[in-house]
């Protein structure tokens, strides 16, 4: 008895739920790219499921290092940084003649949500922060055969809708008539981008080698606006006391990610991969009236009005497992997973171990329902920007996931 790919409990699934810890560590990423739905050797699949992390990241020693931009009032200890999430991915696959295979999916790989609220210390850095996206992708792959197995080369494109707001206090103490002091952020862009791979497949070991490239996503068109209308018009810039449209641009990142499995033992199978997602190209975000066009809108720069400061390193993850064939139609496997912090002086994504566990079920040769669950640490660090500095403990992040794929 030897696993073949598609009978294993997804390797996908565990894969996705160790990175929805590293989700609070790995930039803005949350569900990433995949495309191993491109792998399923049936003629047609149809694949969806969603994945609900659970961080509990907590704010320690908050303290407010310029009191004269606004202080908050509030907690300065055990201040909940981090909301729940679900990650939804819808997919289908189709075999075209004995070489081609197709896939669209839909998914939502990037986002954040950050939201201590007002009521605490530094709600002059961050009383709320909430980033969403959207991405259509397709991807085709040419089989053919190579030695005892079969080489694989892939390609596809997608188009990214990426979305979110930002807000905090501005003014601590609102002047009688001059509003809540709370200024906002609101932001929109899209941007289309490609992906391109490799994969060798021996399918009677249940040996696949994939190599995976996704490239950069430029996003020229950031636009949105700047939100004063409950701070002073006294406020230095002039543009207090009303709404004023701004744009900028940036980059989502590129990134590269190598996958292998093979058939161990008779009913047995070991998993691992690398990720490096070039987190680094998102720095600090500058954004600027839209009558200021003519001039180039750069990070402290003479245009500038506001900027979403990110400073961020690149991630890399690693992800290994084992998995095991127990029936004919149930199965299982467990994964660690080891995700590089991309936070230097400013944030909360430290390094982040996460353990996960999934089981498949089988019911007929065309469904499978997968079932799973993760555990993770969220390990300590400090964070200090121009407005507070604190510091946080090792905390939990937990997930829970479900799939379900039909085939014919």
């Amino acid at each position: 008895m030897v696993f073949k790919p598609e009978k294993l409990v997804g390797a996908a699934l565990v894969a996705s739920l160790a990175a929805a810890g590293a989700a609070q560590a790995g930039g803005l990423e949350r569900g990433g790219y995949n495309v191993d739905l491109l792998f399923d050797s049936s003629r047609f699949t149809t694949e969806a499921g969603v994945t609900y992390v659970m961080p509990e990241r907590d704010l320690n020693n908050v303290t407010d290092l310029n009191p004269a931009d606004g202080g908050g009032v509030g907690p300065t200890d055990g201040v909940r940084d981090t909301s729940s999430y679900a990650i939804p991915r819808v997919g289908a696959k189709v075999g075209i003649g004995e070489a081609v295979d197709c896939m669209a999916d839909y998914s939502q790989p990037f986002g954040a949500h950050s939201n201590p609220g007002s009521n605490w210390a530094g709600a002059n850095s961050n009383i709320e922060t909430k980033i969403d996206s959207d991405n259509y992708a397709a991807t085709c792959s040419y089989k053919f055969q190579a030695g005892k197995g079969q080489f694989r080369i892939i390609g596809g494109v997608s188009y990214l809708e990426i979305g979110g707001f930002k807000e905090r206090l501005v003014l601590g103490i609102p002047l009688p008539g001059n509003g809540t002091g709370v200024g906002r952020v609101d932001l929109d862009a899209s941007g289309v981008g490609w992906r391109a791979g490799v994969a060798y497949e021996m399918p009677e070991i249940a040996l696949r080698v994939s190599a995976m490239y996704y490239s950069e996503v430029e996003l020229d068109n950031l636009s949105g606006s700047l939100d004063l209308t409950e701070v002073s018009p006294l406020i230095p810039g002039g543009l207090g006391g009303a709404t004023t449209p701004i744009f900028g641009s940036t980059t989502m990142p590129q990134s590269f990610e190598l996958k292998v499995q093979s058939g161990i033992a008779p009913g047995w199978l070991a998993f691992g991969s690398v990720k490096w997602v070039d987190w680094s190209v998102m720095q600090s975000i500058a954004l600027c009236p839209t009558f200021t066009s003519g001039v180039a809108c750069t990070s402290g720069g003479p245009t500038e009005a506001t900027s979403l400061d990110l400073y961020y390193r690149d991630g890399w993850t690693v992800t290994g497992g084992v998995g095991h064939k127990f029936t004919d139609t149930i199965s299982g496997l467990v994964a660690v997973s080891w995700d590089r912090g991309t936070s230097t002086f400013l944030g909360t994504q430290s390094d982040t171990w996460t353990f996960a566990a999934g089981a498949s079920f089988t019911p007929s040769e065309n469904v499978e329902i997968r079932l799973g669950g993760a555990l993770g640490v969220l390990t300590s660090g400090s964070s200090i920007d121009e407005h507070i500095s604190y510091d946080y403990g090792n905390d939990l992040v937990s997930a829970v996931s479900g799939a379900i794929k039909v085939k014919f």
